[in-house]
């Protein structure tokens, strides 16, 4: 979850932006230059920064730097870059072998050298008085614990882990990692970083596996004790897991291309935290030990087997997920993100378990711990909760986070750019009937929780609908607009990244709109066989007139943030590095008013709108008259006279 921060008197959720040194075209160290090193310098050089790369000899930083060439000629062949952009990336990558040099001037030095507690440790202490006290220092670890890493290091506060997943150029999976000792804003600060080289960071605790490898890991190792039973051929495992996870490869794949010694050693990391339940399968150190690859293509699938092998998969991931969760590791949405992002499957187990039932997952659960008496513990939340008649595990899409008199709603679901599916709206709408009633609230940022507001509604769940459920679609989505329009107290878009489609729609129902520079906006339904129905041709029509309006809609054209803000479907421009910082000023200069006053003029402004001239005056001066009935006014006039702020009480 994202963290409050202070600006002045106001908190914003996220990271330092303006006030932040990690940002492009900061210089960045990676610490080794193999697989897992190159591909960070990668996709830290493609987001702008500068990288100094350091291997121990020549040899290693030639190989790393082949490994980056060969991947960025794969994309130039994909056309994913311009041979000018390849060469303008390659030329922010230095490669030495000094590490002083390396870590010159530095905003952040990752470690990425191989898995071994005792290399890293001797790391660490070379680096130790090397880099500044500004430097953050992250372990791209995948199983040692941070804080014993960080144990001895001088500013431990400043250290965390930071766990790209392979291939680390592409994934775009990465887990923060905080130790016992780790500050909050190191946290904060790697988020922002993560969300800078276009990667979606989830936070888990220090412990073994952190989240994702806690279930993933195990996983492989049951493949492969599934194989050494005889419970189902080869082809079969490797089936079910595709099918089962919606996964392009199934688990012996998998560890023919990321390398079986990785899941051979991860599997005995976790034995040694969790007991005999962890143990590698012996067939599994078998196949390590040989050097070759699982030679599942030598078999035939067994389609008779497989419902065995579905409930061992099944009953393992989802026993463990829901353990990780009640331990505090991470949260289900954390969780369910890493295996879509991370691990590119379909669902994530919270998401599957919801599907089957929590009680039939319970059965699963708890037939899988009979194999480990005593070392498979069933989590008791899922056991309260089946036991509740619950069906489904609750997943949160929406993020309040409160800051004072000023909320942030956050929409989050940063893995499909917060595209709006119905449970989505659904949460939207009643997040803003919750925050109705709070009579501290005096005015709310509607933002998405990474740097994009909402590239539409979700695709894949609208191409599903038949014709009445997309009617009820788009009314539910009037009623989530609506319900932010009628809110008592003023409402903030903030767009960056993407206002498409319902995302606008949705933005339109604000108060205003402002938008970070870069940002895109636009209603391109008609592209899609479908047009505007939650209200954005509407609100869009008033807001800009009907000519401008037709143009935008009829064309499906996308227009840049300073565009829509010569439209006047923007208030404001911000600058993208420091446009929450900006907003939450806005919101906070609102705060600080009348909130009753602030709250009536709303009223005055919007039912106005749709009456008479005559009437909107009227009402105009009705209501104004009654703000010289409150004690707001009393001190607001007060406070003038007196030269002194105001301390208004909404009274």
């Amino acid at each position: 979850m994202a963290r409050l921060r202070r600006v002045g008197s106001v908190a914003v959720p996220g990271l330092r932006t303006s006030a932040n040194h990690l940002r492009p075209p900061a210089a960045i160290a990676v610490l080794g230059g193999g697989n897992m090193g190159s591909g960070i310098a990668q996709a830290c050089a493609q987001a702008g920064f500068h990288l100094r790369v350091r291997d121990v000899d020549a040899p290693a930083l030639a190989r790393g730097r082949a490994l980056i060439e060969k991947m960025l000629a794969g994309a130039v062949e994909r056309r994913k870059l311009t041979p000018a952009r390849r060469d303008e990336v390659l030329a922010r990558i230095e490669f030495t072998t000094d590490l002083t040099e390396a870590v010159r001037g530095t905003a952040l030095v990752i470690e990425a050298v191989f898995e071994d507690e005792a290399v890293k440790r001797d790391l660490f202490r070379e680096l130790a008085p090397l880099v500044g006290p500004e430097t953050l220092v992250a372990t791209n670890t995948s199983s040692l614990s941070v804080t014993g890493l960080a144990e001895g290091f001088p500013n431990p506060g400043r250290f965390a882990g930071l766990h790209f997943f392979f291939p680390a150029a592409i994934n775009k999976l990465v887990e923060i990692v905080g130790g016992a000792r780790t500050d909050p804003s190191t946290l904060s600060e790697l988020e922002r970083f993560s969300y800078l080289v276009r990667k979606i960071p989830i936070t888990t605790a220090d412990r073994a596996g952190f989240c994702v490898n806690r279930y993933f890991v195990p996983y492989l190792n049951e493949a492969a004790r599934l194989a050494e039973e005889s419970a189902a051929s080869l082809a079969t495992i490797e089936e079910v897991g595709r099918e089962l996870f919606g996964a392009t490869l199934g688990p012996f794949e998998l560890m023919n291309v990321t390398g079986i010694p990785i899941a051979f050693h991860a599997e005995t990391s976790l034995y040694r935290a969790f007991g005999p339940a962890y143990a590698p399968a012996p067939r599994l150190e078998e196949q390590f030990r040989s050097g070759k690859p699982w030679p599942w293509k030598e078999t035939e699938v067994e389609p008779e087997k497989k419902p065995v092998v579905r409930a061992r998969f099944l009953g393992l991931t989802f026993g463990i997920a829901t353990r990780l969760v009640e331990e505090g590791v991470a949260t289900a949405e954390a969780t369910d993100r890493g295996a879509v992002v991370g691990l590119r499957r379909k669902w994530g187990p919270f998401a599957q378990l919801s599907g089957l039932g929590l009680g039939e997952g319970l059965g699963l659960v708890e037939a899988y711990a009979r194999n480990w008496p005593g070392n498979f513990p069933v989590a008791q939340t899922l056991r309260d909760r089946a036991a509740r008649g619950e069906r489904t595990w609750p997943l949160s899409l929406v993020r309040v986070e409160r800051s004072g008199p000023v909320a942030w709603v956050l929409l989050d679901r940063p893995e499909v750019l917060n595209a709006l599916n119905s449970e989505l709206l659904r949460q939207i709408d009643a997040t803003f009937r919750d925050l109705e009633t709070d009579p501290g609230l005096r005015a709310v940022i509607l933002a998405g929780s990474s740097p994009v507001f909402a590239a539409g509604a979700d695709i894949e769940e609208m191409s599903r609908k038949s014709l009445p459920e997309g009617i009820e679609f788009g009314f539910l989505g009037q009623r989530a607009a609506d319900r932010i329009e009628r809110f008592p107290a003023p409402v903030i878009a903030l767009v960056e990244g993407y206002a498409l489609g319902g995302g606008l729609e949705l933005a339109l129902a604000a108060d205003f709109v402002v938008a970070a520079e870069g940002a895109q906006l636009g209603l391109p339904e008609v592209t899609l066989g479908i047009h505007p129905g939650m209200g954005g041709a509407t609100r869009l029509t008033r807001l800009i007139g009907r000519a401008r309006t037709k143009m935008l809609v009829y064309t499906g054209a996308r227009v840049s943030a300073e565009e829509a803000f010569r439209l006047g479907v923007v208030a404001r421009v911000l600058p993208a590095d420091s446009a929450r910082d900006d907003v939450a000023a806005i919101a906070g200069a609102i705060a600080a008013n009348a909130p009753l006053a602030v709250r009536w003029v709303k009223q005055v402004i919007d039912r106005g709108l749709d009456a008479s001239t005559a009437s909107a005056l009227h009402l105009e001066a009705a209501s104004a008259g009654h703000t010289f009935g409150t004690d707001d006014r009393s001190e607001g006039m007060k406070a003038f006279l007196e030269r002194r702020k105001p301390d208004f009480r909404g009274k």
